[in-house]
C-alpha cells in the first residue's frame, strides 16, 4: 500500500465525504480508491473482450485484396 499526502480544497473534501457516506466507507482513502477505480475504468484503455480478439485474428488471417483507390477496389470486388 502506498500512502500519499494530498492537498484538496473544501469542495473536493465535501465530495470525498459524500462518497464516503454514500458507500459506507470507513475513511476517505477508500473513497479516493473507488474514485480512482471508476476513473480508470471509464477513461483508460479497457481490455479487449476475448470474442473481439478472436474476431480480429480471423480477419487478419483472411484473404486480403490489394487496391490503389476505392474505384480499384470496387472493380475488383464486382468482378
Amino acid at each position: 500500500m502506498v500512502q500519499s499526502i494530498i492537498d484538496i480544497d473544501e469542495n473536493e473534501d465535501r465530495i470525498l465525504n459524500i462518497v464516503k457516506a454514500k458507500f459506507g466507507f470507513k475513511n476517505k482513502s477508500q473513497a479516493v480508491a473507488m474514485i480512482a477505480r471508476i476513473y480508470g475504468e471509464s477513461f483508460l484503455e479497457p481490455e479487449l473482450r476475448p470474442e473481439y480478439l478472436e474476431r480480429l485474428m480471423k480477419i487478419s488471417q483472411g484473404k486480403h485484396i490489394p487496391f490503389k483507390d476505392i474505384n480499384d477496389l470496387r472493380r475488383q470486388t464486382r468482378g
